[in-house]
């Protein structure tokens, strides 16, 4: 009957055209653009006519990816076709959607076509090696006949898929990461399914994208005969009918491998008895016990060897599994202190979102911790570069074993950083609690801290006007996403330009977020005796009395920006004996009409005067001592992008922030501060 009826619904599409016809889905981005006949549409022609010439090839499994261009008009485009489908009709549905984005999509600089068997995208910015999970690209679609109300068929539906996302994600790196399966569901009925990723992710990025595809299972998906969910970098489908091509999951599909057992030989017929004392019965049982023997140890054998690899070499799940339940064990007994409950971190941690990377890759990746792999030392402990079997450069955070505050922020990171998603996030890859090694793993920043080059004593010239006003367009929009747009409201509390990284491109990343705090969904500030961060950026209502909000890194934000102008650090500026701090002297520069005196001699060549004096005055804005003075994040990017906008007038910054402080890194609790339990990050290079 649901044959027929879907039989129908296919015929109700015939009066559609071919492209409608297996056209299900496009997103184009507004919010970039480039300008026709520009260098970088040039590199975007030649980048598609790349991804449609190399979709014939055998050896790349149905996905390739690519990049044209240098610096601004550089394109990052990749395709991907579905596992189950020949050489050409991948090149065939490439080829059509090749052509059909560039109609849909005509002055825009990302965007992504879906089709039935396959998809392509573009974008200005790196999309390879991570798993891209912004609700804005997903694309949901389901099989508007029903089934009968049936808890059973969701959970089938479920269990189906995580089944199929663990067999896709265990191929390795590079190969098609793509699994399909039925499975009976009644004695008239089966249910298919088909999952893939894209085959740059890792193992863990791989399933725990297809498993986010389920969290919209409940939502939409519910009590359907089908549906299907695609993200950029994964999709999910299933059916109450097969509609993959069986032949061809069958052959990709690994030969079963026979069970090897000992071959114990038949006894030999019995002789004639001679003498008629049974000697030929007893000739027989000898050769019988001897084989039993053999059976017997070999069995015995076997038993000891898989024992002994138990104990020497535990298997990769069973280490996830004592990771796992160390990491939840934290979180259980409230080990991440008072900013948080217990309900707060154990509803944020669950089996799906934990990336656990096993101690041996990471030895092997940094040579053991070596000297030459060291980044530097910060507060959490140092931090080493790294190199993964698969190319990938990584920087990993070794937990201090005296560090007393370390397993708290390591838990937040976790928590946090593994779940936030954004261009001008830093990218957590995994963590690893083995053998009493507490690590984390990111993603490579070259180009190091902000504060390395921006304080350095002449990698300043590196960073002209227009770097350092896109590097404070790049933070603005990150600490936008943590306070407005995430799934998650996070306060980061130690935003500092040694926790802004710079990437290849020297695109800002925020980092560091074992101080953050989470903020429920109508809360707007808070208090806490434990005082994290470091002085020159803490907002004064924060450093002395413990009060924070989003408006606290929003003070910590026109600290940066200030710095980001002037080439030169709040904490340890003095010009003058009353220890002047950059934030008064720059509000006293702007006041008088002279603030372009503020600006980096480096910027003399590139700076442009009004954009300087105008980020100034956002920078005073930020930083002044009332918080409800202050204005948000979607505020300061509004006033950024816009030059006809009129600034309010900003009033004097609090100056008390910097009178306490003679030295950097100095502690706070010490008689005329707060009493509050205080934790100071130092600066250090990355």
């Amino acid at each position: 009957m649901f044959a027929l009826k879907f039989s129908i619904f296919l015929l109700s599409f015939a009066a559609l055209t071919e492209a409608q016809e297996i056209f299900p889905y496009h997103v184009c981005s507004n919010t970039t653009t480039f300008v026709r006949n520009s260098p970088y549409q040039a590199n975007l022609n030649i980048l598609l006519s790349s991804l449609a010439g190399n979709a014939t090839r055998n050896d790349i499994n149905g996905f390739y990816n690519a990049s044209t261009g240098h610096d601004v008009y550089q394109v990052y485009g990749l395709i991907l076709c579905r596992g189950d489908v020949s050489v050409e009709v991948c090149q065939e549905c490439v080829n059509l959607a090749r052509n059909d984005v560039v109609q849909r999509c005509p002055i825009q600089k990302e965007a992504i076509i879906y089709y039935d068997l396959c998809f392509l995208r573009y974008s200005n910015s790196n999309i390879f090696s991570s798993p891209s999970q912004s609700p804005a690209l997903v694309y949901i679609l389901w099989n508007t006949q029903n089934i009968a109300v049936d808890v059973k068929f969701n959970n089938r539906v479920v269990s189906s898929i995580s089944d199929a996302a663990k067999e896709a994600a265990r191929a390795p790196s590079g190969e098609k990461k793509f699994a399909a399966k039925n499975v009976t569901y009644t004695w008239e009925e089966s249910l298919y399914v088909l999952v893939q990723c894209t085959p740059d992710l890792s193992k863990y990025d791989c399933n725990r994208c297809i498993n986010l595809t389920l969290s919209y299972l409940p939502i939409y998906i519910n009590n359907k005969r089908g549906g299907r969910v695609m993200y950029p970098s994964c999709n999910s489908r299933f059916e109450t009918y097969s509609f993959y091509n069986v032949a061809a999951v069958v052959a990709m599909s690994p030969p079963p491998v026979p069970l090897s057992t000992p071959v114990v030989p038949l006894p030999p017929s019995p002789g004639p008895i001679a003498d008629g004392k049974g000697d030929g019965s007893k000739s027989m049982w000898i050769k019988v016990g001897a084989g039993l023997s053999a059976v017997i140890a070999v069995l015995f054998f076997s038993a000891c060897t898989y024992t002994m690899r138990r104990k020497t070499n535990p298997r990769t799940e069973e280490i996830g599994n004592i990771q796992e339940d160390q990491l939840l064990d934290w979180a259980g007994r409230g080990t991440v202190g008072d900013d948080y409950s217990d309900k707060d971190i154990q509803g944020e941690v669950t089996s799906q979102d934990l990336p656990l990377i096993r101690l041996d890759v990471i030895n092997e990746a940094t040579k053991q911790f070596s000297d030459e792999n060291k980044l530097g030392q910060g507060g959490f402990g140092p931090v080493y570069r790294g190199t993964l079997e698969d190319g990938k450069e990584v920087a990993v955070k070794r937990l201090s074993r005296t560090s007393g505050q370390g397993q708290r922020e390591f838990l937040n990171e976790v928590v946090l950083i593994a779940r936030l998603q954004h261009r001008n996030l830093v990218r957590l890859l995994g963590c690893c609690l083995e053998k009493n090694e507490k690590l984390l793993i990111y993603e490579y920043m070259p180009n190091k801290s902000l504060d390395v080059i921006l304080f350095g004593s002449s990698n300043g010239v590196l960073l002209d006007w227009q770097r350092r006003l896109s590097i404070i367009n790049g933070i603005a929009r990150g600490l936008l996403y943590l306070h407005e747009d995430s799934r998650l409201r996070i306060i980061h509390r130690d935003l500092k330009t040694s926790n802004i990284l710079l990437d290849y491109e020297m695109n800002p990343k925020i980092s560091d977020f074992g101080m953050a705090r989470i903020f429920g969904g109508n809360q707007s500030e808070a208090n806490t005796n434990r005082i994290v961060g470091t002085y020159g950026y803490m907002a004064p209502e924060y450093a002395m009395a413990g009060l924070f909000s989003v408006k606290s890194d929003v003070f910590s934000f026109g600290v940066l920006l200030l710095e980001i102008i002037s080439g030169k650090k709040n904490v340890g500026f003095h010009l003058s004996e009353e220890g002047e701090s950059l934030l008064t002297f720059a509000w006293k520069l702007w006041s008088d009409g002279q603030g372009l005196e503020l600006m980096d001699p480096m910027l003399e060549k590139s700076g442009v005067a009004t954009e300087v004096l105008r980020c100034i005055q956002i920078g005073l804005l930020c930083v002044q001592e009332d918080p409800a003075d202050r204005p948000t994040m979607s505020s300061v990017l509004h006033m950024l992008a816009s030059d006809t906008i009129t600034l309010p007038i900003p009033k004097q910054p609090a100056f008390s922030i910097g009178r306490f402080v003679a030295m950097e890194g100095q502690s706070s609790n010490q008689k005329g501060c707060s009493g509050n339990e205080l934790t100071i990050s130092v600066f250090s290079p990355r």
